[in-house]
């Protein structure tokens, strides 16, 4: 028996969770831009540590709650987290070589990709809510604090592109900031239709979604510009989420 209680939530508990949180998200979002074209230089230093804290969050929960929480579900999820993995490492490696560049780079290769990143995030919100409010809040939480990294990073993508800055702004917020809550809303009616069964298939794949994302897409980005406490920033998120779960275990 698990030490942990995990509460399901009802469906208006869920919606209104997943909802929050996908509006809070954009308006992150939204916010990394303003401060980005405000204040240059503070956003531009402050970002990595965002990044950090974001990926010390999203490595644990996978690995603490949703792979669990699937693989009681589902005995299969473990292999749907592989896919998950796998899945995301590939369409990282076709936008890269589609766009001929290390990171996500100019055009609208890069703004598909970036939206299609986003859109995945809101797919997350919906997925881990659905299973439990401990595991969606957690996810959520890291998901909503990279969300300023990234409203960062999407608008300089289109400020080096060549488009003004604030067609970047209103490009940046469109591509990465509403498509966000656009996932989680399409896909709360598909998802609250599921069985259990099914569910824990669908919960170990966005497992390996986050796994990658933080793994393979926060860190590395974060280490390329490595600042004098971003260990700190990351060891910050992972006693977050430990927190928040020796909470529920013990409270």
């Amino acid at each position: 028996m698990s030490l942990i209680k995990y509460t399901v939530p009802d469906d208006n508990d869920t919606f209104y969770w997943i909802a929050l949180f996908a509006v809070l998200s954009a308006l992150v979002n939204g916010l990394g831009i303003v401060i980005l074209y405000s204040y240059r230089q503070w956003a531009l230093k402050v970002k990595a540590y965002f990044i950090c804290f974001a990926a010390g969050v999203l490595i644990s929960t996978p690995l603490m709650l949703t792979l669990p929480q699937a693989i009681q579900k589902n005995s299969r999820a473990g292999f749907m987290a592989l896919l998950g993995f796998l899945f995301m490492f590939f369409s990282n490696r076709l936008i890269r070589k589609t766009t001929k560049t290390e990171v996500l780079a100019f055009g609208i290769v890069a703004a598909e990709g970036i939206a299609i990143h986003s859109f995945i995030d809101g797919l997350i919100y919906t997925v881990t809510f659905s299973i439990s409010i401990l595991a969606g809040f957690l996810s959520a939480t890291g998901l909503v604090i990279h969300e300023f990294a990234e409203g960062i990073i999407t608008y300089t993508l289109f400020m080096k592109g060549g488009v003004k800055e604030k067609r970047s702004m209103l490009y940046a917020f469109l591509v990465a900031g509403l498509t966000t809550p656009l996932g989680a809303f399409v896909a709360y009616p598909l998802v609250s239709r599921l069985s259990d069964s099914h569910l824990g298939l669908i919960l170990g794949f966005v497992t390996g979604i986050l796994i990658y994302i933080s793994a393979s897409h926060l860190l590395p980005e974060a280490r390329g510009e490595e600042k004098k406490h971003s260990s700190v920033a990351f060891l910050g998120g992972v006693a977050l989420a430990l927190f928040i779960v020796f909470s529920k275990m013990f409270g």
